[in-house]
């Protein structure tokens, strides 16, 4: 309980720097803004901003520094969602328990509103970047978020996954779409959190490996909550993999398989991110919640 309230406090943090960050509804293009800020103010659970700030403080930075980039990893993560959504990709119609973009505002503003996020991201962390001191740092940073959100991250392991749909492929293709889907953001995020953080390249290295582990394990246990989970816990319909034929951990190796090897990458995540002498009691009690979620 104690970690879930220190999530909650991290999570309303987050709420409240985005807020000062959204753009404001007013000119001409307002609409944009209102279908930007209606799916950035939908909710969440804030992981990646939360994981890119954690990054810099477990290695003895300065989390200030890193909120520009925490904030444009959640502009991006929403891009990617309200995109998911449209009737092209996933045709899904609610998310976070409300009706997702596209039916509020329609396709091409719901399009729109993605590309805008993500633009906007980039905008506010070279905005934040111009002459500032550690400017190679901050560089580098970019790179780790854009190669995450990128074709050698989560772009192409969402062609593949599309590509792969009404298909029975092998475990090999379902875990490069898994890191690359889901688990690419989640390690660029907190490399991004590392270097703006000044970390030794060792400590780089088992943030990577935590980030890596943790990201296919959330995507595992993804996949059981779509056959297991609690609709109205989950605020979407569940059932949406069988339903559009997708080949999950679940359906390649079964349900209880697919738990034991979330459950022994939470564990190697844990053991990486023991290593790094900075305060890991947070990252190590959100490991322990990925694995225990109900949404």
């Amino acid at each position: 309980m104690a970690f879930k309230e220190n999530l909650n406090t991290k999570s309303a943090y987050i709420e409240d720097l985005l807020k000062e960050y959204m753009p404001k509804e007013e000119g001409y293009q307002k609409t944009i803004f209102e279908a930007m800020n209606y799916s950035l103010s939908a909710g969440g659970k804030r992981l990646r901003p939360i994981l890119t700030l954690e990054a810099t403080k477990i290695v003895g930075g300065d989390e200030k520094e890193a909120v520009p980039f925490a904030m444009a990893i959640e502009m991006i993560h929403t891009y990617s969602l309200i995109h998911d959504d449209l009737p092209a990709m996933d045709n899904d119609d609610f998310r976070r328990g409300k009706p997702t973009n596209h039916k509020v505002f329609g396709d091409a503003m719901a399009t729109l509103a993605g590309d805008a996020l993500l633009n906007y991201a980039f905008e506010i962390m070279l905005k934040e970047s111009i002459g500032k001191s550690n400017p190679d740092r901050r560089l580098k940073a970019i790179y780790e978020i854009a190669r995450g959100a990128g074709i050698y991250g989560m772009i192409g392991g969402q062609v593949v996954d599309i590509e792969s749909e009404d298909k029975s492929i092998e475990k090999e293709k379902l875990d490069f779409i898994h890191m690359n889907k889901t688990a690419a953001m989640i390690v660029g995020c907190m490399r991004a959190g590392a270097i703006i953080g000044d970390a030794t390249e060792e400590d780089l290295q088992n943030i990577t490996r935590y980030a890596k582990n943790i990201g296919l394990a959330f995507q595992i246990v993804d996949d059981i909550l779509d056959i297991v989970g609690d609709e109205k816990i989950l605020g979407k319909p569940v059932g949406s993999d069988l339903e559009n034929h997708k080949s999950t951990y679940p359906t390649l190796i079964g349900l209880e398989k697919s738990r034991k090897v979330a459950k022994d990458l939470i564990e190697e995540a844990k053991d990486s991110i023991r290593k790094i002498s900075g305060d890991f009691s947070f990252l190590e009690g959100l490991a322990d919640y990925i694995i225990s979620r109900d949404h």
